[in-house]
């Protein structure tokens, strides 16, 4: 999904590309606590680099993640020592206790490949969910919202680190697919380059909705927030 190259300078790319991790995190627990006030655990599920876990680790007495990237954990584990982060696939992990709230942010479940694993890790989290808990999930973009032929382009310069970064997104039968090119150049170690393919799947809005009560959920979707891709939030039915 990530490998070593990608992790290691993905928070500086997002960033400077004017993703605020801070500001989503804190509006997704104002959103969160629309359905639940529990405040004693928290799982962030495709937690990556640990950005948004790291405020969720202010408001929460015990926080953990999971995520399929090992190089993406190794950046969380030097981010957050103490904080237990593990290589777990989200349509079917077990991790033998519940949380009171489970997120799943910044479009991961989009790398799911079909309702089917929607639905399966969906019941996951369901599973893993405490009485009167909730869970938040931010969806890849619908069909209808999703524009092909995308383009973007930026340069970053952070601590003598240059990353020029340019993607380009098209439609792939029923999923999204970006090839995105990375140049990096640096005082030390000189330039490189490599490339990454991501394959999100185009779900509606009524697939999402129809895979959380098939999992046992009440779901309500709020709109326009995460960066136009909406929120959806959901308490066991």
């Amino acid at each position: 999904m990530y490998g070593a190259e990608a992790a290691a300078i993905y928070d500086q790319t997002h960033r400077a590309r004017g993703k605020d991790f801070l500001a989503e995190a804190e509006n997704v627990l104002d959103r969160i606590r629309t359905k639940s006030k529990a405040s004693g655990s928290l799982l962030d599920v495709a937690c990556g680099t640990g950005a948004h876990l790291e405020v969720f680790g202010r408001h929460f007495a015990r926080v953990e993640g999971i995520d399929v990237s090992e190089p993406m954990l190794a950046v969380a584990r030097e981010r957050l020592p103490g904080v237990p982060v593990s290589v777990a696939d989200m349509r079917k992990f077990d991790l033998g206790r519940t949380y009171d709230v489970i997120t799943c942010l910044f479009a991961s479940v989009g790398y799911l490949g079909s309702e089917a694993e929607l639905t399966a890790a969906l019941r996951c989290f369901r599973r893993h969910l405490a009485p009167g808990g909730a869970v938040a999930v931010e969806p890849w973009w619908f069909p209808e919202t999703f524009l092909p032929g995308h383009v973007a382009a930026d340069v970053v310069e952070v601590q003598g680190r240059t990353v020029a970064r340019v993607s380009h997104t098209v439609r792939d039968g029923d999923a999204s697919r970006m090839e995105v090119h990375y140049v990096v150049a640096e005082r030390t170690e000189g330039v490189r380059y490599f490339t990454e393919t991501h394959r999100a799947t185009l779900f509606s809005r009524e697939q999402y909705e129809a895979a959380f009560r098939d999992a046992g959920f009440a779901v309500e979707y709020v709109p326009g927030i995460q960066n136009g891709r909406g929120l959806f939030l959901a308490a066991a039915d």
